[in-house]
């Protein structure tokens, strides 16, 4: 929780500031001076506890390390919101062993929203605990989804799954940070996410978050999900077998 909100303090610092925007593998996929002052910030948070560990930062790569834990860090999910000053983006720490997350957070500088979570203890928000909503159909639910970066050239870009869950469930957002979304999910304001393209970073904090509050994830065909596995699928529970099931016959009619 501190190295996220010391991260979220470096990005509100530097927001109305001018920036610098760089591009990594299309003008989709931007990162800013922000992201690498943030990333430095939260590093800087970890290594000072936490010096053995191994480390996982989207900007600076992996870090190997001397003990079994490793932290997964993005210091800023939601880049082009934030290059935009649109106020959906976040900060998202995590710490591993042995692919499983022992612990997240996930805080919104914007709101002033700190989400986290402790393996078998429960998930809070600002240290109240949330639990997932209780609505039992999809079409009185309300997704979410993202996109990758590769959007444009690349065929499986869940445009039309998009297209489709918004004709089955009462509607579907794109707020355009994944963590921001299942730490939504946790906190029942959504009752399902689901994404085809997705980095360990992204999703780290925020699934555990999801699994503690009484949600559950999995990956796109109902498989058990792992941070690594590129994909999921997060939902309360209640509606997570239509969902895959609606995402099923999408995938199917767009192959």
């Amino acid at each position: 929780m501190a190295a996220a909100r010391a991260g979220g303090a470096v990005l509100q610092d530097l927001l109305h500031r001018d920036r610098t925007v760089a591009y990594k593998q299309n003008v989709s996929d931007l990162v800013t001076d922000a992201d690498r002052q943030a990333e430095a910030a939260v590093v800087g948070c970890i290594r000072a506890h936490f010096p053995d560990d191994a480390i996982l930062a989207e900007e600076r790569g992996a870090e190997v390390g001397r003990s079994p834990y490793r932290w997964i860090v993005d210091p800023l999910d939601g880049t082009t919101n934030y290059a935009h000053r649109f106020p959906i983006y976040c900060v998202s720490v995590a710490v591993e062993t042995g692919g499983q997350v022992l612990a997240g957070a996930v805080y919104d500088p914007t709101r002033d929203e700190m989400f986290a979570a402790r393996r078998g203890m429960g998930a809070t928000l600002n240290g109240q605990r949330i639990r997932v909503s209780d609505v039992p159909d999809l079409d009185r639910a309300l997704l979410a989804t993202g996109f990758s970066y590769d959007l444009r050239t690349n065929p499986r870009n869940n445009l039309q799954q998009f297209a489709d869950l918004s004709h089955q469930a009462r509607a579907v957002r794109r707020p355009g940070s994944a963590a921001v979304d299942l730490c939504y999910v946790a906190a029942g304001r959504l009752d399902g996410f689901w994404e085809l393209h997705i980095q360990p970073w992204d999703m780290a904090a925020g699934a555990l978050i999801v699994e503690e509050a009484g949600g559950r994830m999995s990956r796109l065909d109902g498989g058990v999900h792992s941070i690594y596995c590129g994909e999921l699928v997060a939902s309360n529970g209640t509606i997570h077998a239509a969902l895959l099931a609606a995402l099923r016959d999408s995938l199917a009619g767009a192959d």
